[in-house]
């Protein structure tokens, strides 16, 4: 895996592409001078985790043959402020799944990504709790 990052302007802002050639922005928070013009980096360790546990759950259901029509996830964060560095402190990640699913199926799921399948949730929980929650909307 390589990730090539260069610099856009005389700020913050980066772009980052992966061997693959797709790109990404980033940029710092206005605090320090950033414009807004990307995701934040902490942002991008939340974009990560939504993405790997996402591609889990839909992995595991697809696999269980459940009929998974779409599935919306939402990530909210807080991080230990008076520490430097700021980590994490707590992630809540709720998945809104949509079909007739089966809900012990849809725990298993979720329990197989987050015990097991996702690295990131892997990563990231050794230093913050990580809750994970779910709504099936037929």
């Amino acid at each position: 895996m390589e990730i090539n990052l260069i610099r856009k302007n005389d700020k913050f802002n980066f772009e980052a592409e992966n061997s693959g050639g797709i790109k990404v922005e980033l940029d710092a928070n206005p605090k320090i001078g950033g414009e807004g013009k990307g995701f934040r980096p902490m942002e991008m360790l939340l974009v990560g985790l939504g993405g790997c546990s996402g591609i889990d759950v839909v992995n595991v259901l697809t696999k269980q043959k459940e009929p998974l029509d779409d599935i919306k996830i939402n990530i909210k964060a807080t991080r230990k402020d008076e520490e430097v560095p700021p980590i994490f402190d707590v992630i809540n990640i709720h998945f809104n799944l949509y079909g007739a699913l089966n809900e012990q199926k849809v725990e298993r799921a979720l329990a197989l990504t987050f015990e097991k399948y996702c690295s990131v949730s892997n990563i990231l929980g050794r230093s913050a709790t990580i809750n994970f929650s779910y709504t099936i909307h037929n």
